[in-house]
């Protein structure tokens, strides 16, 4: 996410070891019930995020919207396997009103429950192991949430995007980053509107009066990152070099950002020589033109608010490694996303595109506010709800930059491409990341990290200025 009030920020701050990924679980949680799948897998942020029971692997869904009206009809299709035995489970959703749910094709019993769940109850009991089919037919009318969800554009068409929840005002899901899976959406609209989603376009034809499009995503994504937008979009197609191809679009008052977008192929190749290859079949972008207060990294094509600069552009895609491709496991785990895609476009793209000093914008940075007490008040990580797309933007490239001079070049970047790489379709934790740190020197890293990941005032000297990061 690229928010409004850390592009200012941002304005501010410009003036080898072996990995493998560890095995992901979800939180242990006590049931009164064994066969009744967890409500929630208590994220410490977002306890009640998530259904425990059972693990999505494809969603398929089928939707017809009317953007005068804001009436969508839906069938949501998700092939899941259960992973123990289940008389009942919970999706999470927020959306129109539920018309049925089936389980195998039979009719189960369901209630809409809290804020955002769907309690389902099949009518025969699931086994472990077993792979099961879900369907849930729902319409009505959308509620327009913006930052948050469904999002209603000027022209009357809409968009989803919102970070840490937005699909669920859309379609029933399992809504963790825990639980990733492929995604291909069909959507029929009125003849004039156009349909962009993740993923590759695998079908478009228009019959005179309803247009219906189809995209499928084969790599496994998060829901937060996934998307659907409907408008009067003008499309720019392109390629990279290797063949892949950038499929972007541009609501009716984003089309001047077109020069910006042209530049794409140049970015996933500038971030390719950073972090490894890119982890997608299709790249773009969608240029809405809502006063939203946020960009967004939709898997493969990131959503980009009317303000977007080039900044904004090698953040989002630098999170198509750092968020997408490779997942936190909890939300405390943020700077993983966003701490790498700051420093990515802040101090990286003008270092090596630009010739900026930054060396010199760190240095400049770091007096600016190391008397600011606020600056440095809240931990880079577990920074807490409610707090956790604050710190990481402005605090977590000067992390970055002060980890890269103390483990010198040769270590930094070959260790964080081999770290995300290791990473790739699955997630990640601090903690984990921050044991792999250690495993690529033999200098003690526990006081370095614990100043700047724990500490809620300035690291000392030999923290904010190590290796060649001189005081001068």
């Amino acid at each position: 996410m690229h928010t409004r009030m850390r592009r200012l920020v941002a304005g501010l701050l410009l003036a080898g070891a072996s990995v493998s990924p560890a095995p992901v679980t979800a939180p242990a949680q006590v049931l009164d019930d064994p066969a009744v799948g967890a409500p929630g897998l208590g994220d410490p942020y977002y306890p009640d995020d998530g259904n425990g029971g059972y693990r999505v692997e494809h969603y398929d869904l089928t939707l017809d919207y009317d953007p005068p009206n804001r009436q969508l009809a839906g069938i949501a299709r998700l092939s899941a396997i259960a992973a123990q035995p289940l008389r009942a489970f919970e999706l999470d959703f927020n959306g129109p009103e539920v018309r049925a749910v089936t389980v195998n094709g039979r009719p189960a019993l369901f209630e809409r429950t809290g804020a955002h769940k769907l309690a389902v109850s099949p009518l025969l009991p699931l086994l472990p192991g077993l792979p099961f089919a879900i369907a849930v037919d729902y319409a009505g009318q959308v509620t327009d949430t913006p930052d948050s969800g469904w999002t209603v554009s000027p022209s009357g068409g809409a968009f989803a995007a919102g970070e840490p929840h937005s699909a669920a005002t859309w379609y029933p899901l399992n809504d963790t980053p825990l639980d990733k899976a492929t995604f291909e959406v069909r959507v029929t609209v009125p003849q004039e509107w156009e349909v962009v989603s993740n993923g590759l376009r695998t079908r478009d034809v228009a019959d005179g009066t309803h247009r219906t499009v189809e995209w499928r995503l084969r790599d496994p994504v998060a829901g937060y990152l996934t998307t659907v937008a409907i408008d009067h979009f003008e499309f720019l197609e392109q390629r990279r070099a290797d063949g892949t191809p950038l499929f972007s679009a541009f609501a009716p008052q984003a089309v001047s950002r077109r020069e910006l977008e042209n530049r794409l192929p140049e970015i996933l190749d500038f971030l390719e020589t950073l972090y490894g290859p890119y982890p997608f079949e299709t790249g773009g972008g969608i240029y809405v033109d809502t006063d939203l207060q946020f960009s967004l990294e939709t898997q493969t094509r990131p959503i980009y608010a009317p303000w977007t600069d080039l900044n904004t552009v090698v953040h989002e895609n630098t999170h198509q490694w750092w968020g997408d491709s490779m997942s936190v496991t909890q939300w405390s785990d943020i700077c993983l996303n966003e701490c790498f895609a700051s420093y990515t476009a802040d101090y990286l793209w003008p270092e090596r595109k630009e010739g900026k000093d930054v060396d010199r914008m760190y240095r400049e940075t770091v007096d600016k506010y190391r008397d600011d007490p606020d600056f440095w008040s809240i931990p880079l990580q577990n920074p807490g709800a409610g707090r956790e797309f604050t710190v990481v933007y402005t605090r977590g490239p000067l992390f970055l930059h002060a980890l890269r001079h103390l483990l010198g070049d040769a270590i930094f970047f070959p260790a964080m491409s081999r770290f995300v790489q290791a990473h790739r379709y699955g997630n990640a934790a601090m903690p984990e990341f921050r044991s792999y740190l250690q495993t690529l020197t033999p200098i003690a890293l526990g006081g370095f990290l614990a100043a700047w990941l724990d500490g809620t005032t300035p690291p000392p000297d030999s923290d904010l200025f190590p290796g060649t990061l001189s005081l001068g």
